[in-house]
């Protein structure tokens, strides 16, 4: 989630010629997904979790129009693991049953993240204890979950971990372990299911700046250090401010320069939903071929964590919005 920021314009990506199409589309699969697809990507997604199943409209909406699904709440670690050793997937398990059902990819979200920890993870501070914690939450989450998201899908293994000048930020697994939490997470998550991929996710990567520059050395580094492409993807969440999707392309770019299989926009949502923002962003996708899908972060705007800013594509009575009709003409 985020607050984010980015450097103005570069209205001439607005008129970028239009990536061929690499097959055709009927009239009834005319959808955001379908046509998303159409251009070489994997999906456009959105999120759900067993609360967003009461709106008949919204479910069908999601159903519709968008080709995975992520989590918003039902696998961060308060509600996976509440106390030690003890696991609850039932709520992940109604998202998941209703993905497999209805032909969609998931994203996992997320294994390890300094947010929405239950107070027994946050009062450790011994190394070995927080060190066999964090392996045993990967490796259960992995293994309940092997098979379900597909494998040309992805697990979100750890998020946000840099502060917007490039360090490390601050939290239990920081303090405790140093940097060395990451590798561990990716190489359980690898161990246990190598057919998901493995991506770290942050906020504040949406344009070139010192976070966008630092998550990709970093993810070098992890690699280099391993010998492999342990870190296989990077997601930008992109919870944008109104106006500031310019610097999207150039950061989708040093993105992509990372030694990683692939790169996402991971939570999509800008404040009052330009149209022309969200076209800059979906050609930022677009334009990096490393770049392989856009999950939208909510359905339509009540359901927003930012609903007050209307960031979505659909409104309060699941319609589509200019933006939704101006990303559907431009695909």
């Amino acid at each position: 989630m985020s607050r984010l920021i980015s450097l103005a314009f570069t209205a001439a990506l607005l008129f970028q010629p239009c990536v061929v199409l690499s097959t055709p589309l009927s009239a009834e699969a005319a959808t955001l997904n379908s046509k998303f697809q159409a251009h070489g990507k994997k999906f456009w997604g959105n999120v759900g979790d067993p609360n967003t199943f009461g709106n008949s409209g919204l479910v069908s909406v999601l159903a519709r129009e968008f080709g995975a699904v992520t989590p918003e709440y039902t696998m961060k670690w308060e509600t996976t693991e509440p106390s030690r050793g003890s696991y609850n997937f039932a709520p992940a398990d109604q998202l998941v049953n209703w993905a497999v059902s209805n032909g969609k990819l998931i994203r996992g979200h997320t294994f390890v993240w300094h947010s929405s920890l239950p107070s027994w993870v946050q009062g450790i501070n011994d190394h070995d204890t927080l060190l066999n914690v964090v392996a045993n939450h990967v490796g259960a989450l992995s293994g309940y979950f092997k098979g379900k998201l597909y494998v040309k899908s992805a697990w979100d293994v750890v998020n946000e971990v840099l502060n917007d000048d490039g360090s490390l930020r601050d939290s239990v697994f920081s303090r405790v372990l140093g940097e060395s939490f990451i590798s561990l997470a990716f190489k359980v998550c690898r161990d246990v299911d190598p057919n998901v991929i493995r991506y770290i996710n942050d906020y504040g990567l949406e344009w070139d700046n010192a976070k966008t520059r630092a998550i990709v050395a970093l993810v070098n580094r992890i690699n280099a250090a391993d010998g492999s492409q342990m870190i296989q993807g990077i997601g930008s969440q992109m919870h944008l401010e109104a106006g500031k999707a310019g610097g999207a392309l150039a950061a989708m770019q040093i993105l992509a320069s990372a030694n990683v299989r692939e790169i996402a926009i991971t939570e999509l949502d800008i404040e009052y939903a330009s149209p022309d923002d969200y076209k800059l962003v979906m050609n930022s996708c677009l334009g990096v071929p490393k770049c392989v899908s856009i999950t939208s972060w909510g359905v339509s705007d009540p359901y927003s964590w930012r609903a007050a800013y209307t960031p979505l594509l659909f409104d309060g009575n699941n319609n589509p919005k200019a933006a939704y009709n101006a990303l559907m003409a431009a695909l």
